[in-house]
């Protein structure tokens, strides 16, 4: 059966991210209503963009073999669409080769668009997909399908990649937060405190929002984005939730430190206006800025954070855009360090860290102040 004209919709997807993966493509008439053929694979471990890669290497594919002249892709992996369509760069070297081959495919059609559409209306081949990650039988719909799936050894695989790393001896699915700082401010180039005011990213952090937004969209496989309610947090979160169509969910516990009187000062202002405080603020956690809030009262917050994240999103990848001192809290609590780490560590802005929660109160630090996608 041939059409000259049809549309694509494929998914891929990793529990675990890299993990157990697989794909589903689905071609439709014109129309988008008549299903012309199907394919779904298990691809053993590997990351969530590399199934994506693979299912729309399929969907292409399929659509070659039934005649079409004309395609319309659908899909809801944002970075997929924007590689595909021109407009972001490949840089991750396991995905390079499978963009020059999914290029290459479609090379060989009169015309092929690329279009973003929500999960929700990707449910066909989300359930390929997955089908295909639980481990059923290969289909044969309108082709002969590839190899199918060892369940056994899928089974493993998601039972290893459960594990926490090393000698640490956490079990279970960890809730993984990728830490984000916001972008540069104003403020942030004086090197003033920046705490409860709300100074907007600057030309140069709407640019590294950007790319981090890229780097965290090429990992994929983020459940949620949760931000800070400060402006310079929302703006970076922003364009991160465009880029893995996701919305952005505000938590006001992820707020920065009250720096009170202090704020919009340089710390050697700070210094000149307190003295004494200011020098006991530099060691004792305890201890608060003019109207302002201690480390001591931060942490009693992000420990909360912490607690309402890790249950209203067990299991999964959380991207958390918020600020230093939040970000260093959270760090502190997944090594279980003393209060000395949030004066010795730096964060550069729009840096990423990583740390996990375990069901079983475990936790591991995975990254700390990344800028590699700056």
């Amino acid at each position: 059966m041939s059409s000259d004209r049809v549309v694509v919709e494929t998914d891929g997807g990793s529990r675990g991210n890299p993990g157990p993966a697989g794909y589903g493509a689905v071609v439709f008439d014109a129309a988008g209503r008549s299903v012309l053929a199907e394919r779904r694979e298990f691809l053993g471990v590997t990351t969530n963009n590399v199934a994506e890669y693979r299912g729309l290497i399929a969907g292409l594919t399929a659509a070659r073999d039934l005649g079409a002249r004309e395609v319309d892709v659908r899909m809801d992996s944002k970075l997929i669409v924007e590689q595909m369509s021109g407009r972001w760069k490949v840089k991750h070297p396991d995905m390079i080769p499978l963009a020059r081959q999914a290029r290459e495919l479609a090379g060989t059609f009169a015309r092929v668009t690329y279009s973003w559409i929500p999960r929700a209306e990707n449910s066909h081949a989300d359930r390929l997909a997955n089908e295909a990650m639980d481990g059923e039988d290969p289909i044969t719909s309108g082709f002969v399908a590839d190899a199918g799936i060892d369940a056994g050894a899928a089974e493993a695989s998601a039972r290893a990649t459960a594990e926490a790393p090393g000698w640490t001896g956490a079990l279970g699915a960890p809730s993984r937060m990728l830490l984000l700082r916001h972008g540069q401010t104003e403020l942030s180039v004086e090197r003033r405190y920046s705490g409860r005011g709300n100074p907007p990213l600057t030309e140069h952090g709407r640019a590294q929002a950007r790319a981090a937004a890229e780097r965290i969209a090429e990992k994929g496989a983020v459940a949620a984005v949760v931000s800070s309610p400060l402006g310079r947090a929302l703006e970076t979160a922003d364009v991160a939730a465009r880029a893995l169509g996701l919305p952005v969910t505000i938590h006001e516990g992820l707020i920065e430190t009250d720096f009170g009187k202090w704020e919009g000062l340089t710390f050697g202002e700070a210094a000149q206006r307190d003295p004494e405080l200011h020098g006991r603020w530099l060691s004792d956690t305890s201890a608060r800025p003019p109207e302002g809030e201690s480390f001591d009262e931060v942490r009693t917050r992000i420990e909360r954070v912490r607690d309402e994240l890790t249950t209203s999103y067990a299991g999964s990848n959380i991207l958390v855009v918020t600020h230093v001192t939040p970000i260093k809290t959270l760090l502190q609590l997944a090594l279980d360090a003393g209060p000395s780490l949030l004066y010795r560590l730096h964060l550069d802005l729009a840096s990423l860290s990583i740390a996990e929660f375990y069901p079983d109160g475990g936790s591991s630090v995975r990254l700390v102040n990344d800028t590699s996608h700056l």
